[in-house]
């Protein structure tokens, strides 16, 4: 009788691999990877933190995956800091980040710009560049000795921020501001720069920066 019941429990068993086994498996991963991520999340501290604000534009873990939304991983955490403090006192302008700069302490400050800092930078797989804007680009990224402020592989330093593989639209936005005069920099450097670049320069900039992949820190 107990060899019975046995052989029926394992016939029972291997009926139910049979049918079920893939959606167990598939369950098994996505048990582990609930846990995996959960335990990341909490690495960082308590649920809520501060940077669950900034996901729904700038993406998880500051990976944008918006082209009009810059992404925030991998930016030098002086810049970030700089960023969140010139929202917050109006230097800089923006409806959705004004006011939430200006809910942030001190301490909140460089912990959101540590965290960033800190998360691994990803290509923008989201946006494919014109060939010839690409091509262009690049010659004005020599030309204009980007990397002496942003870093020879642009992912920026120090207040100087990240420009490889940021959101097309982002990046031509920026550069249209600082050229307008609607966006300036502490070292005016950006305006010397923008000045005499045309509409389609800063647009082909924008191509080849945001098609840039991001190099490891």
């Amino acid at each position: 009788m107990k060899k019975k019941l046995l052989l029926g429990i394992g016939v029972l068993l291997a009926v139910l691999a049979a049918l079920f086994g893939r959606d167990l498996v598939g369950l098994y991963y996505l048990l582990d990877h609930i846990e995996t991520t959960t335990k990341a999340y909490e690495a960082e501290g308590a649920w809520p933190q501060v940077a669950d604000a900034c996901t729904g534009c700038h993406g998880a873990n500051g990976s944008s995956l918006h082209q009009r939304y810059p992404s925030l991983a991998g930016q030098p955490a002086a810049y970030l800091t700089a960023q969140l403090h010139s929202f917050a006192n109006g230097q800089r302008s923006f409806p959705n980040m004004e006011p939430l700069a200006k809910t942030l302490s001190e301490d909140e400050i460089t912990r959101l710009a540590d965290y960033f800092a800190r998360q691994p930078a990803i290509e923008n797989h989201g946006f494919q560049p014109d060939p010839a804007l690409r091509e262009k680009g690049e010659k004005l990224v020599a030309a204009g000795a980007c990397a002496a402020c942003h870093g020879a592989t642009l992912m920026g330093q120090a207040q100087f921020p990240r420009l490889a593989g940021q959101g097309v639209d982002y990046l031509q936005a920026q550069l249209d501001a600082f050229a307008e005069g609607r966006r300036t920099d502490p070292t005016g450097s950006m305006k010397a720069v923008t000045a005499n670049l045309s509409p389609e320069d800063r647009k082909a900039l924008s191509h080849y920066l945001a098609a840039l992949a991001p190099a490891a820190k």
